[in-house]
């Protein structure tokens, strides 16, 4: 499912469901940021501070994919057992970032 090579999706997502409430207070904020941008574009805000809202957004979407990752390499990659395993979701990371970084 997804791509992952786990054999049990369950256990794929199981470093995410383990502090959801940190995450999702992580993208409610996010989507603070966007709203506040929306409001700024609808508004007539000078292009400064367009831009610095814009930046905030981009970090703190970029901090939230870091946490995730990170999480994600220690438990699929780190303490994944099995090589054939740990060699495919290297490629999935691999594939994840060249969209990332596009």
């Amino acid at each position: 499912m997804h791509g992952y090579p786990c054999r049990v999706y369950h256990l794929c997502m199981s470093h995410i469901h383990a502090n959801p409430k940190k995450l999702l207070a992580r993208v409610r904020r996010i989507g603070g940021q966007v709203t506040a941008l929306e409001q700024s574009l609808m508004n007539g805000a000078e292009c400064v501070d367009v831009l610095t809202q814009i930046a905030a957004a981009r970090g703190a979407m970029h901090g939230l994919m870091l946490e995730v990752l990170n999480d994600h390499l220690h438990a699929h990659i780190a303490d994944e057992p099995e090589q054939a395993a740990r060699t495919a979701e290297i490629e999935a990371v691999t594939q994840l970032m060249k969209t990332y970084f596009k």
